[in-house]
């Protein structure tokens, strides 16, 4: 059979997805795991002889060739996993990851391979190698104990049964959840039940309807068709609906209750990950989990939370008041609920700053935005951006893009999947699709996969976004620079690789705060009718905008964060998962707002149960820190040229190949400070109050 995953395995080209079928996925796999076993075989199987210890070229080189070889053949299966997620690639996908993951146990649990990297580090030759060598050296040396390779043979064979359940359980999560999300969905026949929603949301709604031979218009759990009812329908029965619905997705509760119930999974997901880590003589999977973080321990990360809580939540228990009293003195509500809070809120700041993102979202057209992003990075970083057409995808919606140096040069390839469709994981995320690396004389450049759910443009219209959404591309447009434009060349810390994962988010979040900079919005908020620009009053208000219930989001991302933290590090094996126990504690520490007795959140919170995110949830606001003071350097020099430069020649050009922390004294020349943070976010008073 003529294997495209093959061909590109052994090539320097892109997946070709035009021509990728599930049937390819298992054979491909195969065949490159039976292939990088040999070749790992006969590389150790030089130990002893001449020229040994080992030397770079003789012993990285060639792992990260097989490393890029396999990325080559599974990289397109997990990624059509996610965004085609047919029965069919379900079944590639489900089929090989056990072997992938069993692949990557042994190699991490090599002796052999430990005492060549070992070898490595002990010789004269190290201390010769470049910065970013040491560094991969010293990582994997580190991932070698954080896998168990000192351990006795009995607890290596259990660390890699964990390990293939915890991969397998993930994964089922993950297809609970989409499953759940598109199993439910809500027929209305009477317009003027939607009275309050958007005529593009309500004509999208009609579109999915007919779709599926349906008179009328149909609401699902895709977030764009969600968030069009609970933020404006005027139907508050409707909206405590698709609430209950959306609360209890994968859930023992609610209108699929048992159905793809997600609860016996977290259940030992939580049990393996603490055997897991008590097996590596850590005292729980917390502590774990930070072991390759910036953070020093759970202590440390509960402190940084509860204190943030501490300054949020006055300001939120205010908004939450001035929330309710508007709600009674508009519609004489008194039982203010969840499904309640971003109805009023949308309406509250539509009349406290004259501002809804339904009147901004016609000044936002995708390609506007898109041009708009890549006139911001290419003053910024002195690079281009270009659409580089007739490269295969995966779907008639995906574009592809390059980015070249002032030379004109090419140096990273973008694939940008904008829209919600059935069999797409929800969200927004970037993921790699090739890593920089450099072989020899040849340079590999990389390329990554840009994907988000919008709404699809309607008929007659581009693709309108909420001011929301406009801030997600730049979120995720921020990891791909962070991906693509390294300067490093060795693959396993160049881009996002080797980044500590509480500060990978530093590039994503710092790229959020252009969505408020005027100079930026007046270069492309622009009425996709009328051409006109985004108002300069327009644009205060959206600025005011970014403090409106900042109390009340801060709060929900803490609430979030120190579930995380705590249902891993206070996990106790003779009492189970006590997953329930631990979201109500944690919501009467922090939560102004308590949501009602069925709402289940942690049945779909993917991040941590599906993600990468265990234990580490809290990332995003420890990288906002980041995020936040790196930008006021911008606002503290005027937004000066140097400044842009300095910023991609350390936080995004160096990649995983030195510390953080190291780098980002290096730009800022400090250590990150918090008033940037709080300043922006509208709680400096709070803090110093």
């Amino acid at each position: 059979m003529d294997n495209p995953l093959l061909s590109a395995a052994t090539g320097n080209g892109l997946p070709a997805f035009d021509s990728i079928r599930p049937e390819h996925a298992e054979p491909a796999l195969d065949a490159i795991l039976a292939n990088n076993r040999a070749a790992l075989a006969e590389l150790l199987g030089r130990a002893g002889a001449p020229g040994w210890p080992p030397t770079w070229d003789g012993l990285i080189e060639p792992l990260e060739e097989l490393g890029d070889r396999l990325q080559r053949v599974w990289g397109p299966v997990a990624h059509l996993f996610s965004v085609r997620s047919t029965p069919e690639w379900r079944k590639a996908y489900n089929d090989g990851l056990p072997k992938l993951t069993a692949y990557s146990i042994e190699l991490s649990q090599s002796e052999p391979l430990f005492r060549a990297y070992q070898a490595l580090a002990d010789s004269p030759a190290f201390a010769s190698l470049t910065v970013a060598r040491r560094k991969v050296v010293t990582d994997a040396l580190r991932d070698f104990r954080l896998s168990g390779i000192g351990l006795p043979e009995d607890q290596k064979a259990r660390y890699k049964e964990l390990s293939l359940r915890l991969s397998e359980l993930q994964t089922k999560f993950e297809e609970h959840l989409m499953d759940a999300i598109q199993a439910w969905s809500k027929l209305v026949t009477d317009e003027a039940q939607l009275a309050g929603m958007s005529e593009s949301a309500k004509q999208a709604a009609r579109e999915k309807a007919q779709a599926r031979s349906l008179e009328g218009w149909l609401l699902t759990l895709d977030f764009p068709s969600y968030d069009a009812v609970i933020t404006y329908a005027d139907d508050r029965a409707l909206r405590q609906e698709i609430y209950t619905a959306y609360a209890t997705r994968a859930s023992d509760q609610g209108p699929q209750a048992g159905r793809f119930d997600n609860g016996a999974l977290m259940t030992e997901i939580l049990a393996l990950r603490h055997e897991l880590a008590r097996l590596l003589d850590f005292g729980n999977y917390a502590e774990l989990s930070l072991a390759t973080k910036m953070a020093e321990s759970p202590q440390q990360v509960d402190d940084f939370l509860a204190d943030l809580a501490r300054r949020a939540k006055p300001r939120a228990q205010a908004e939450l008041e001035e929330l309710r009293a508007f709600a009674r003195r508009r519609d004489g509500l008194t039982d203010f609920q969840p499904w309640d809070a971003a109805y009023y809120s949308e309406k509250l700041k539509t009349e406290t700053l004259g501002l809804s993102e339904e009147e901004l979202r016609p000044y936002f057209p995708l390609p506007a935005v898109l041009r708009g992003m890549f006139a911001l990075v290419e003053r910024l970083y002195g690079i281009h951006i270009e659409a580089v057409p007739g490269i295969p995808t995966w779907h008639a919606d995906v574009t592809t893009w390059a980015l070249q140096d002032a030379s004109g040069e090419r140096f990273g390839l973008f694939y940008l999947d904008p829209y919600a469709r059935e069999e797409k994981r929800s969200g927004a995320w970037m993921d790699e699709c090739l890593g920089r690396r450099r072989n020899g004389g040849t340079l590999q450049h990389p390329s990554a996969y840009l994907v988000c759910n919008f709404t699809p443009p309607l008929a007659g219209k581009p693709a309108l976004l909420t001011h929301d959404e406009v801030v997600t591309l730049f979120h995720e447009f921020g990891h791909g620079l962070h991906h693509l434009m390294t300067q490093v060349d060795e693959a396993s810390v160049s881009g996002i690789r080797g980044v500590a994962w509480d500060a990978v988010e530093l590039p994503s979040q710092f790229m959020e705060n252009w969505c408020y900079d005027p100079a930026t919005l007046r270069g492309f908020a622009r009425h996709w009718q009328s051409g006109e620009p985004l108002p300069d009053t327009m644009i205060g208000k959206l600025r005011a905008s970014r403090m409106f219930q900042s109390g009340l989001a801060t709060l929900r991302q803490l609430e979030f964060a120190l579930f995380d933290l705590r249902l891993h590090r206070d996990y106790d094996p003779a009492r189970g998962a006590r997953v329930l126990e631990t979201i109500d504690a944690v919501r009467d520490e922090v939560a102004v707002l308590k949501p009602p007795a069925f709402n289940r959140m942690p049945w779909s919170f993917s991040h941590i149960f599906a993600g990468g995110y265990a234990a580490g949830y809290y990332s995003y606001k420890w990288a906002e820190v980041l995020s936040a003071d790196a930008f006021a350097a911008f606002e503290e020099t005027g937004f000066s040229p140097e400044t842009g430069i300095r910023f991609r020649d350390t936080v995004l050009a160096q990649g995983g190949s030195r510390e953080a922390m190291e780098l980002f004294i290096e730009f800022r020349g400090r250590k990150p400070s918090i008033d940037a943070l709080l300043r922006h976010s509208g709680l400096a008073e709070t803090a110093t109050a």
